[in-house]
């Protein structure tokens, strides 16, 4: 039976290669997408052709007689026309579909080579010699009819939509005419939901990637600028559309599940879940690989703002990291692991470095107050210098007697310590053997009991090592809260804003939260909040929109009388206060004294900044707007109803009440009264 098999499959010659490539192509055409595009037509019309010579392309691959010269070479004129137009069947599914209108002639013309070439492939294909069956080939002829009509055509796009578009693009359009403008070109460009518009921004992403490192110029960043108009005004005229930017992620299961992400934890490149957000030079996060591929490919201005960049240095954003790791948490999602780097070399002292920095460590265990005081200063100034010492330092074993120094009655030497750790603590490797080596308490006793300065140094240490997630459960178990809150209390300019940078990392950490309100730190951030100079206002704004998704957090800033003060911060502050006053708004307004809030807030006319700041903020400044002018709208609706429904109440009880009697005219009382009294005897 095996012998016989093997016979059998001697005597069916494979396929050709001409043959297979035909029928690979038809299938690969065949294969499940859409298109949501200028030119789902055109894309439609020419995949349903190719798609009706799947018979063909199945007869081809399963004749028995091998093609002589003639029909190989007539084979591959059809596979190489099959898969030209493949390849333009892809870049329907995937290309970027603001760019495929402005380079609307250079597709036209690849319909029309492609057309042209299937066309003139199928006329002069040979059916007879290759044994095609009548059936087919009348299915065959039918297509090379239809593609023969349309080679005779040109099926242009729109005139207006591209005349849209070119409008947005070079900024001649009418003002008053841009939502108008943006709505056809939403519904146009099938650019009406959030799956959509990530797509389109892959779609441009990748079209930088593939520039192979050229600099692909202006033209990349103003398609940019058109999708985010887009995607405002989409998102802006829907904020109920739905799913909003979701996506499927592990869960910590090992599952996928579909979430929501805020759009503040999205990268504005890609669009998905940063798991290593960095800062560029303009202030703006992304994810690290996407930037790189960016900065990679020539560019020198920054993706959202189009400012250009002072320079190209990438700062970790360890708050939104922490932001990021917590949201996760929250909702039982498998935090982001961020792609390994590849090990740097450590770096190796050289023998007068070691043995300078062995001479410093033999003075600090010095019993003469004076040697630990200076080689203190001189460890200090030496990790303050670059990365190199302060891996070399803590190496050589100097945490530890440092650490041992906090504790010192002589505050300059305790000063230095904590300032010298505070510089070592700025290395990422040195964060672990600081905490590793018990160092928060004794942090903590500087924070409490030190000068001004090591007090401030302190805050600054703590708020170092919290940038580390589980740090900050180990840091706001040891009483460092409360300390932070008085030196915010009492403490000059910068001993305050280090002090707000730590409070604020702590309370990312939702158990450090409750701590931060019984400390009192709710009245200090109001009171910043309410400071005319506006003197840590960013800080204070921050740290308030944090605390206000703790219940008793809302209930002492409730106590604060805040609307007033947010309310002008809606209307005046920065991008970003404004969107924090918005998140602690929409918080107060949705516990148990909402209808208070809702009512203050509605005196103090919020609805104005509200809808300007719902039209032009940060992203996450726009859906909380939303969200809050949903809330305003229903209250207002409730109020007017009640009031309606008493003033009815009234009109109803008006009716129904007894009419008061007719006024007696004076001239219809008697000049005198008959009395009973009178029949009695008067007595004397």
């Amino acid at each position: 039976m095996a012998g016989d098999q093997e016979e059998a499959e001697r005597e069916s010659p494979a396929p050709a290669p001409a043959a297979e490539r035909v029928a690979a192509a038809v299938e690969t055409v065949a294969a499940p997408g859409e298109f949501r595009n200028a030119y789902r037509r055109q894309l439609l019309a020419l995949s349903r052709r190719i798609r009706l010579l799947g018979p063909f392309a199945e007869e081809l691959r399963e004749r028995r007689r091998p093609a002589g010269e003639e029909e190989e070479r007539a084979l591959a004129t059809l596979a190489d026309a099959l898969e030209k137009a493949v390849e333009l069947l892809k870049l329907g599914r995937e290309g970027s579909r603001i760019s495929l209108v402005f380079d609307r002639d250079r597709v036209m013309n690849i319909f029309q080579e492609v057309v042209a070439q299937l066309e003139q492939a199928l006329h002069d294909f040979p059916y007879n010699e290759l044994d095609i069956s009548d059936e087919v080939k009348e299915q065959v002829e039918l297509v090379h009819a239809q593609l023969k009509r349309a080679k005779e055509r040109v099926d242009m796009p729109e005139d207006e939509f591209y005349n849209d578009l070119l409008s947005l693009y070079n900024k001649t359009y009418d003002p008053s005419a841009e939502l108008a403008i943006l709505d056809r070109l939403s519904e146009k460009l099938h650019l009406m939901t959030i799956t959509d518009l990530t797509q389109e921004s892959l779609a441009l992403h990748e079209m930088v990637a593939s520039g192979g490192g050229q600099d692909p110029g202006e033209h990349i960043e103003k398609l940019s600028m058109l999708l985010k108009k887009i995607k405002d005004f989409v998102q802006t005229n829907n904020p109920e559309m739905g799913p909003p930017m979701a996506s499927k992620i592990m869960d910590t299961s090992g599952d996928q599940k579909s979430v929501i992400v805020p759009d503040e934890f999205r990268c504005p490149i890609s669009l998905e879940l940063m798991k290593d957000p960095v800062i560029v030079a303009t202030g703006q996060t992304y994810e690290r690989s996407c930037i790189e591929k960016w900065l990679a490919s020539g560019h020198h201005t920054c993706p959202t703002t189009q400012q250009r960049m002072a320079n190209t240095t990438l700062t970790p954003n360890y708050v939104l990291r922490s932001l990021i790791s917590q949201w996760c948490e929250t909702n039982g999602i498998e935090a982001p692991k961020r792609s390994s780097q590849p090990n740097k070399p450590m770096p190796t002292c050289s023998s007068s470095e070691r043995a300078n920095i062995d001479a410093l460590l033999s003075k600090l265990c010095s019993p003469d107050p004076e040697e630990q005081r200076s080689a203190a200063a001189e460890l200090r100034l030496l990790a303050k210098r670059n990365a190199h010492n302060r891996l070399c330092i803590a190496e050589a074993g100097a945490i530890p007697l440092l650490l041992s120094l906090l504790s010192s009655s002589d505050l300059r030497t305790q000063e230095h310590a904590v300032t010298a750790l505070l510089n070592l603590s700025i290395h990422e490797d040195n964060k672990a053997s600081i905490m590793s080596s018990g160092a928060v308490p004794s942090v903590v006793h500087v924070l409490k009991n030190g000068s001004m300065e090591a007090r401030e140094n302190a805050a600054a240490t703590l708020f170092s090592l919290s940038v580390v997630d589980e740090y900050k459960v180990t840091i706001g178990g040891t009483g460092a809260i409360p300390a932070l809150v008085v030196l915010l209390s009492e403490g000059s300019q910068r001993g305050k804003k280090d002090a707000a940078a730590a409070l604020f990392n702590l309370c990312i950490y939702q158990g450090n939260k409750g701590r931060a309100i019984r400390a009192g730190l709710v009245p200090l951030i109001m009171g910043l909040v309410t400071n005319p100079t506006g003197a840590l206002m960013d800080e204070a704004m921050a740290i308030l929109s944090i605390l206000s998704s703790h219940q008793e957090g809302k209930a002492a800033i409730g106590a604060a009388e805040p609307v007033p003060a947010l309310v002008e911060l809606l209307g005046s502050g920065s991008p970003r206060n404004r969107e924090n006053a918005a998140a602690v708004m929409l918080h107060l307004c949705s516990g148990e004294q909402q209808l208070v809030h809702l009512a203050r807030a509605h005196e103090c006319g919020i609805m104005v900044p509200l809808r300007e700041l719902a039209l032009n903020g940060t992203e996450r400044g726009k859906r909380k707007a939303v969200q809050l002018l949903e809330r305003m709208s229903r209250f207002m609706v409730q109020q007017q109803e009640e009031q309606e429904s008493h003033s009815r109440l009234q009109a109803a009880a008006a009716q129904v009440l007894p009419q008061a009697p007719e006024q007696v005219q004076e001239s219809e009382i008697p000049d005198q009264l008959e009395s009973p009294a009178s029949q009695y005897p008067t007595l004397l």
